[in-house]
């Protein structure tokens, strides 16, 4: 029930823009919803009818847990469920998106975590190294700024799962920074109406000084020392290699420059090109906004965590 009226919450918010995409997009995640929650539903009942419990924290069987995992994959949008994902967020407005990116995960991931101890830990490890690589590879060729905030999410989602049957605190660490970077990003997109790649070139112009703060949370998605975001690929890596799996950890941390390349493609657009200084070019109109302190906090959140890493490991 908690699932389904956190998908029928946010039904009304992308529908709210009158226009086709936004229709289409609510359509198509009401649909992949609905199939997930109804194998949810399966997966129970399926346990129910081994076990003679319903509990879902106390699923044995093989079969119940597979199909538990594979439903909530495709609730989080985790490859290779992840198709819904990209073209959901290009129809509708910054502010859905940045509620479907963040908010929206938290029941999903809750209930993973709820049951990590149960669930097949070598379909997790396969999906996540599926959703490193499809997140990386899919957001190199995007001009469109919301679908390559949904590629960063599936990438993002694949470290995740990747630690969740070994670590599950490693994974609330990852979707506490995640939510941070991926807040704070949305909000600079908002503040300055960019919504493509071509329009993001021109906010160095705008505000100078968001913008650099702009790239160094872009570095801080793609996990380079010393921003937050490297923190959690640190840890994670860290874990995996402790349970001898050196391999995997080698593979999932080069598919991590697949999204880091497009980071700094975006980081690139915002520094060092610029429109023509000429009469006749126009720049993208920026909306006086009142004054707000949430973006500072979480662009400083973004970048300032590392010092912690210390207290962590302890």
């Amino acid at each position: 029930i908690g699932l389904e009226i956190n998908t029928l919450a946010i039904i009304p918010l992308m529908t709210k823009m009158q226009h086709p995409r936004a229709t289409e997009s609510a359509t198509k995640y009401f649909l992949t919803q609905a199939t997930a929650s109804a194998l949810v539903l399966f997966a129970t009942a399926m346990n129910a009818w081994m076990t003679g419990e319903w509990t879902i924290t106390g699923m044995t069987s093989y079969m119940p847990t597979t199909i538990l995992t594979i439903a909530l994959a495709i609730k989080l949008g985790v490859a290779p469920f992840h198709m819904w994902l990209p073209d959901v967020l290009q129809g509708l407005n910054m502010l859905t998106c940045l509620i479907l990116s963040t908010w929206q995960k938290l029941a999903p991931i809750a209930l993973l975590i709820l049951t990590s101890h149960q669930l097949n830990t070598n379909l997790l490890i396969i999906m996540a190294f599926m959703s490193t690589i499809v997140g990386g590879w899919g957001g190199l060729n995007q001009t469109q700024m919301r679908k390559i905030m949904a590629y960063s999410s599936i990438a993002h989602l694949g470290w995740m799962v990747l630690v969740l049957s070994f670590a599950p605190k490693l994974t609330l660490l990852n979707l506490a920074i995640y939510l941070v970077l991926t807040s704070s990003m949305f909000m600079m997109l908002m503040t300055f109406n960019s919504t493509s790649l071509n329009k993001l070139s021109t906010s160095w112009l705008k505000a100078p000084t968001m913008a650099a703060s702009m790239m160094i949370t872009l570095m801080a998605l793609g996990g380079l020392p010393p921003t937050s975001g490297f923190l959690p690929k640190w840890m994670i890596l860290q874990e995996m290699t402790s349970h001898h799996l050196g391999t995997l950890s080698a593979m999932m941390a080069m598919s991590a420059l697949l999204s880091l390349f497009f980071y700094l493609r975006l980081s690139y657009a915002i520094s060092m090109t610029s429109p023509p200084n000429i009469s006749n070019s126009n720049l993208t109109w920026r909306k006086k906004k009142s004054l707000t302190y949430i973006i500072p906090t979480l662009t400083t959140l973004s970048t300032m965590m590392m010092p912690i890493t210390p207290t962590l490991l302890n």
